[in-house]
C-alpha cells in the first residue's frame, strides 16, 4: 500500500485493522464474512507491508470513532452523538466524523421504542392489526418482543407470529407511516430504516426468549396449516452449540442415545468449549476413543457434519418434548430446584 490514509478505500483500512488487531481476533471476524468478501480483504492484507504503527493506528481510531459515532446516533440521532463527539474530540473531528457516518448511516426504525418498557408497548400495540404489530415486534429488541407477544391473547400470537415469520421487505412508506404512529404516542423521537424485516430467524430470536407455554402454544397452532413453516422454525431454534448451556444431567441423557459416529462428525469443528463439556459427561473411555476419532479422520464435508448436528439437535428436541431433559428459555420458564 503506498497511497496516504485519506486515499485508502474502505476494504484497504479493513485490511490494515486486521493486520493490526492480530490474527486470533481477525479469524473471528472472517467467519463471518462472504466469500467474496474474504477473497478481497486476503487479497488487500498481502499487500499491506511496512505500514508505520502512527498509520495502523490512524485507521484504527477512525474505526472507533465510527463504531462510538453510531452507538450515540442510535440512542439520540445525529445532533446528539454530534454534540457528544464534539465534547469528547473536538468540533473539526466530530464533524469529520458524523460526515462520514452520516452518508451511509441508517438508523433502525423504532428505535427509540428500544428502550421503552415493554408493558406501554403492549398497550399501544394491542389493538392494533396483527400486521402491524408484526412489524414493530421484528424490529424490537427480542426480549423485547418476547414479552409482547407472550401477553398478546392466544388467538393473536399465532397470528403474529406467523405473520414475522412470513414477512420479507416492506415498503419504506408504510414503515415510516407505523414509525411515526409509534413515534407519536410515544412521544419520542427516532430515525428510520429501510432494510428487510421479519423472517423466520426474527421469529426464532423472540420465541427462544418466550416461556415454554407460549412457544408450544404459538407453534401447535402455526402447525395445523403451516407445517413447513414450523418445521424451518424448530431448526433454528436450537443449534448443536447450545448443548453446553444445558444442566449435566441433560447431556448425559442426550450423549446415551448418540452414537459414536453421529457425535464425532458433530465434534470435529464444535468449539473447545462445546467439547469438553460433552467429554466431561460420558466415560473417559468413550471420551478417548472419539478424540482419537476427530484426530485421525481428516478433512470432513461440512455437510456431514451439519447432518450429524442436525439429528443431534432433533433428539434434544424430542426428549426435551417429552420432558426427559430440560431446554431453558425466556424468563417466563419455571424455576427447577
Amino acid at each position: 500500500m503506498v497511497k496516504s490514509m485519506k486515499e485508502l478505500t474502505g476494504v484497504q483500512k479493513v485490511a490494515v485493522l486486521l493486520v493490526g488487531l492480530g490474527p486470533e481476533i481477525s479469524v473471528d471476524i472472517f467467519k463471518q464474512l462472504t466469500e467474496t468478501e474474504i477473497d478481497q480483504l486476503t487479497m488487500e492484507i498481502a499487500n499491506v507491508r511496512h505500514l508505520k504503527s502512527s498509520e495502523t493506528e490512524e485507521v484504527m481510531d477512525e474505526f472507533y470513532e465510527l463504531i462510538l459515532a453510531q452507538d450515540f446516533v442510535s440512542e439520540g440521532g445525529l445532533d446528539y452523538a454530534r454534540d457528544i463527539l464534539e465534547k469528547a474530540l473536538g468540533k473539526e473531528k466530530a464533524n469529520e466524523t458524523i460526515g462520514r457516518l452520516s452518508s451511509r448511516l441508517q438508523v433502525k426504525p423504532f428505535h427509540f421504542a428500544r428502550k421503552a418498557d415493554p408493558t406501554q408497548i403492549l398497550n399501544i400495540l394491542q389493538h392494533e392489526h396483527s400486521q402491524t404489530i408484526a412489524l414493530v415486534l421484528s424490529y424490537l429488541d427480542p426480549k423485547q418482543s418476547s414479552q409482547i407477544l407472550s401477553q398478546l391473547p392466544p388467538e393473536k400470537q399465532t397470528e403474529v407470529a406467523r405473520r414475522i415469520a412470513l414477512m420479507e421487505s416492506t415498503s419504506p412508506e408504510i414503515i415510516h407511516q407505523v414509525e411515526q404512529i409509534i413515534e407519536r404516542k410515544l412521544s419520542a423521537t427516532g430515525a428510520q430504516d429501510y432494510t428487510s424485516t421479519g423472517g423466520v430467524e426474527a421469529i426464532v430470536r423472540v420465541l427462544n426468549k418466550v416461556d415454554r407455554g407460549t412457544e408450544k402454544a404459538i407453534l401447535s397452532e402455526l402447525e395445523t396449516d403451516s407445517p413447513d413453516l414450523v418445521e424451518e422454525i424448530k431448526k433454528r431454534m436450537f443449534v448443536f452449540e447450545d448443548i453446553i448451556n444445558l444442566d449435566t444431567r441433560s447431556i448425559q441423557r442426550i450423549i446415551r442415545d448418540v452414537n459414536d459416529v453421529d457425535l464425532t462428525y458433530a465434534l470435529k469443528v464444535a468449539s473447545e468449549e462445546v467439547k469438553n463439556g460433552i467429554y466431561a459427561n460420558m466415560s473417559s473411555r468413550r471420551a478417548e476413543v472419539i478424540q482419537e476419532e476427530i484426530e485421525f479422520m481428516g478433512p470432513v464435508k461440512l455437510k456431514d457434519v451439519e447432518k450429524a448436528q442436525t439429528t443431534i439437535v432433533a433428539l434434544i428436541r424430542s426428549l426435551d418434548e417429552d420432558g426427559e431433559i430440560i431446554v431453558s428459555r425466556g424468563e417466563g420458564d419455571e424455576v427447577i430446584v
